[in-house]
This record gives C-alpha cells, structure tokens and sequence, in this order.
C-alpha cells in the first residue's frame, strides 16, 4: 500500500451502479476531510466517439466486433501508469471524456471527444478511479484498494436496458444488441476484476428476473438484497458481529460474505469503508 499516496479504485460494467459507491465515497470524504483527485475510467477508451464508430465498421467488415470492454479499445497500460505515478509522487497524467454539450461548455472541447492529457492530484490525499477497467491485471499492483460492483447479469441487464432507453434515447433492441455484441469481451475483461477485488457488492433481486430483456421495471431496493464479499477481513480489520448489529436484516453466508438488504447498501458502504479510508489517512498523516 502507497501510504503518503493511496489510490482507491472502483470498477463495475456499464449500468452495474458504480455511481451509489461514487456517492458512499464521497460522503465518507467529506467526514474525514479527504481531498481526492478523481479520474473517471472512460478517459481511458483508446479512441473518442466518431474514431469508435469508424473503428467499429472496420472490425465488423472482418467479421470481428470491438467494444469498449475490450484491451483494444482501451488504454490499460494508462490507467497502470497513472496508478503507479500516483502511488509514487501523488501526480499523474489523466484527461476528460466529453459526454454532452453541458460539459463541452466547462471544457471547450466537442461532445464525444476528449480534453489534453494533463496532469492531475496535486494537493490531493488520494486518488479515486471509478470506471470499467480499475481492476484489470495491468492495475492491479498498483491499486491499494480495489471495489467490485457487480450485480447478478440479468440485474445488469434490465437495469442497462432501463437506463439505456429511458435516459439515453435508444431502442431496447438497439440496447439488447449493445450487450449482445460485448458478451465475449464481458467474459474476458470484465468479469475476471471481480476475483480480485478487495470487496465486491452484488446486488441480487428477489423477485423474477428470468427474462431480463421483458422486464418494464428494475427490481427495487425491497425487491433485493446485496452480497457482499471480503477478500481478506483481517487485512481491514473488519468486524462482522459489529456490522450484523448495525444493520438490521442483515447475516452471515460465508465467514467472509455478508447479506444486507438492498436498501441498505449505502449505509453498509459507508459502514465498512469508513475506518479502512480513516486508517488510510492516519497512516498517511503518520507518512
């Protein structure tokens, strides 16, 4: 671990809800006056949006698909260096992918491309990634704390397909073809983070899910409860009893995997997290 310069990463596929750890984060920041220099891991896709689209025509005109959960659409051994750089001198080269008008006005730059590489983390206490890839084996060295989002697959789905549609504006079998397209890549760079991650929550609905390409809703937090699973909880000093306690609903599966109702999740976040960034910043202050 980087004492004087943590990096804390945090991965999960297109629509797993990444954003409730981005929150739980950011809660727990702002309590331990934490300032983090935080890097979102789409400024890592190798190519912008009108390259993406051109590349993509040449990979399906050889019979071959190419999606941003792949190594060739993206920039792995960045992401590694902008760890390692950090870890070391607490700087490191990062850049911003523009999504939308509302951000090409703050950054001067096109929808759909990206801003200069620039650096970035001066005056920060630690560095927050929050994207695809902040688990693949090119990062893993080099992340001091690593987090898994990952629902159950057709929880992913239905809620891919539900913001998809709902807020982006495309057809649910343009969507259903989006996942299709990525399934070989999904097996290959995506999964495989989750085996390594320091602390996975996996949401699991409790209600049918079957057939996640009908479904009109997304299970609700009531509807759900959240697996989560720690890799070492001696190396965090995590307390089990303590947290059952506190959360109220919750249990055991595993001596080292709880079950936490859904709507519990952030609070379960915060609960565990907490200490392990108080700790960080103690040992960091002690640097």
């Amino acid at each position: 671990m980087s004492a004087n310069h943590p990096v804390i990463s945090v991965t999960g596929s297109s629509g797993a809800g990444t954003s409730t750890a981005k929150v739980a984060l950011e809660h727990i920041f702002r309590r331990e006056k934490v300032t983090p220099a935080i890097v979102e891991g789409d400024c890592f896709h190798r190519f912008d949006r009108l390259t993406f689209r051109e590349k993509s025509a040449e990979f399906e005109a050889q019979g071959k698909r190419l999606s941003h959960f792949s190594d060739e659409a993206n920039l792995f051994d960045n992401i590694a260096d902008l760890f390692k750089s950090y870890g070391e001198v607490g700087k490191g080269l990062a850049r911003t992918y523009i999504h939308d008008d509302e951000e090409a006005k703050i950054y001067g730059v096109e929808p759909g491309k990206f801003t200069d590489w620039r650096e970035v983390g001066e005056g920060s206490d630690l560095l927050f990634y929050e994207g695809l890839h902040g688990g693949v084996e090119e990062v893993l060295p080099y992340a001091d704390l690593l987090l898994g989002i990952v629902p159950v697959v057709n929880l992913e789905w239905i809620q891919k397909i539900h913001r998809d549609t709902e807020m982006r504006g495309y057809s649910s079998e343009a969507v259903v073809e989006n996942i299709l397209s990525r399934m070989h890549d999904y097996v290959h760079f995506i999964t495989p983070q989750f085996s390594n991650s320091d602390i996975n929550f996996q949401r699991v609905p409790l209600v049918d899910t079957s057939n996640p390409f009908i479904a009109r809703d997304v299970p609700t937090p009531d509807e759900s409860v959240v697996v989560i699973r720690i890799r070492k909880p001696e190396k965090w000093g995590i307390d089990f009893p303590w947290l059952t306690s506190m959360l109220n609903g919750s249990f055991m599966s595993r001596r080292n995997t709880m079950v936490v109702p859904a709507g519990k999740m952030m609070f379960a976040m915060e609960l565990i997290l907490s200490p392990i960034i108080h700790d960080m910043m103690e040992k960091r202050r002690k640097g």
